[in-house]
């Protein structure tokens, strides 16, 4: 059950961290004004992707995966490259994608200019879009 929430969620998590990139980039490009629109994006994104840690975190402890860790220890999880996405590099690097997704979001709080604020919504959640993409497990989502 857990496992079909957070790969669900994770659809959504993905569109919406798109959408807040492509808004920013657009934002950015013809010098638009940062409106409550944009700020609503750009927190809502953040919200989404803590819910996807959160539903994550619990997915991760009571994973098969995580059994065999504690049954095998992290030798022989680090030696099975399928045990290891799940155990240590896919967590590993949502984590960081969303810390990255916090900071950016703080940081745009503090710009002053309407060019600031997209400029660093679109960095920081473009190279968190980077680290998502990065580790996605696209051969269990495409059914390959």
């Amino acid at each position: 059950m857990i496992k079909m929430l957070h790969s669900g969620w994770a659809y959504i998590t993905l569109i919406i961290l798109i959408y807040a990139v492509v808004n920013a980039f657009i934002g950015l490009t013809s010098k638009k004004e940062f409106k409550d629109k944009d700020l609503r994006v750009s927190l809502f994104t953040l919200i989404v992707a803590h819910l996807q840690l959160i539903i994550g975190l619990i997915g991760y402890f009571v994973s098969a995966q995580f059994a065999y860790l504690m049954d095998h220890g992290m030798g022989a999880t680090m030696k099975d490259p399928e045990i290891r996405l799940f155990i240590v590099e896919h967590p590993l690097m949502m984590i960081l994608a969303i810390t990255v997704l916090t900071v950016g979001f703080s940081k745009h709080k503090k710009q002053t200019t309407d060019t600031g604020k997209f400029k660093t919504i679109a960095l920081y959640y473009g190279i968190a879009l980077l680290f998502v993409l990065s580790r996605i497990p696209w051969a269990i989502w495409l059914g390959l």
